[in-house]
């Protein structure tokens, strides 16, 4: 489904992405790990098309996206989850989902709020509630939420559990789970090994923009030795 090959980004004179390959499909989630600095949100910048990389090649089932504007990457089928969220703060619930609302793919099913209600209880609840009266646990899930109402076949989550409560992030799970039931694909960045290793079957890990390892899930959970040469744990 995505194909990411030999992909650099520059900002400026500073050299961020160094050749980064991987791929990823249908229905699978792969976590890209590192610390910060690594160069995993400007990886999923470069995919989305927020940054232009100055060599390499995104392909998304089969379509060159490389350097396309990000309305046209996000019509294309793949959703953007941005670690700031970015919700619309003086929209409710029910009308910041309304905004991200698009018509299905001629060959998938199309998200209802009712079924995102049922993935996002706490929405639920709170439906009529302005953005800034929700707790930032709730952001996170209407970011989802209102991203999942464009009906992607990819979303790029990042940093999803940074700084929410155990609780939170158990929710975030089974939702990262149900989506990747109904086919859509994960690429996430995360910090966080024990919420990756809940929802992604492989992990890529970036060190100061270089693939350093890129493998099963199960594969970096068994060696200690890599997870502190890289990770912060």
């Amino acid at each position: 489904m995505l194909e990411v090959a030999e992909l650099h980004v520059h900002y400026g004179r500073a050299h961020i992405l160094h050749g980064v390959s991987f791929d990823l499909a249908r229905g699978q989630a792969l976590a890209l790990m590192g610390r910060n600095g690594a160069g995993k949100t400007t990886t999923l910048k470069a995919i989305m098309g927020l940054v232009r990389p100055s060599a390499g090649r995104v392909r998304f089932e089969g379509v060159d996206i490389t350097g396309l504007e990000p309305y046209r990457i996000a019509r294309l089928g793949i959703g953007w989850v941005p670690e700031e969220r970015r919700i619309f703060k003086g929209l409710t619930v029910l009308e910041n989902l309304e905004v991200g609302r698009r018509r299905r793919a001629a060959d998938g099913e199309a998200w209802t709020i009712a079924q995102l209600f049922a993935l996002f209880p706490n929405l639920a609840e709170r439906r009529h509630h302005l953005g800034n009266q929700l707790s930032g646990g709730e952001q996170q899930m209407l970011a989802i939420a209102r991203t999942l109402m464009g009906n992607p076949r990819l979303v790029l989550l990042d940093e999803p559990s940074e700084g929410l409560a155990p609780v939170i992030v158990d929710q975030l799970v089974a939702a990262v789970r149900a989506m990747k039931l109904r086919g859509v694909s994960i690429l996430l960045s995360e910090q966080q090994l024990h919420f990756a290793a809940e929802v992604a079957e492989r992990a890529c890990i970036l060190e100061k923009g270089t693939l350093c390892f890129d493998g099963p899930m199960t594969r970096l959970l068994e060696e200690e030795e890599l997870r502190r040469a890289y990770l912060a744990v």
